[in-house]
């Protein structure tokens, strides 16, 4: 079970680094820039915007 923690965790960073790298290219469309801000916002967020009893949007 650790183990599968910490592959996950090591996988988040690399996902979480290339956003960052995407966003930070200026070949990256501006929209593309604020749709990966307001994603990494949600994913960062303590906050649960779509409740999980919602059918399909919410389990995600």
């Amino acid at each position: 079970m650790l183990a599968t923690l910490k592959a996950q965790a090591r996988q988040l960073k690399q996902h979480t680094l290339t956003v960052y790298y995407a966003a930070r290219d200026p070949r990256t469309p501006a929209y593309v820039r604020v749709l990966a801000l307001l994603v990494a916002a949600y994913a960062l967020s303590p906050i649960d915007l779509i409740p999980d009893f919602i059918p399909v949007i919410g389990i995600c």
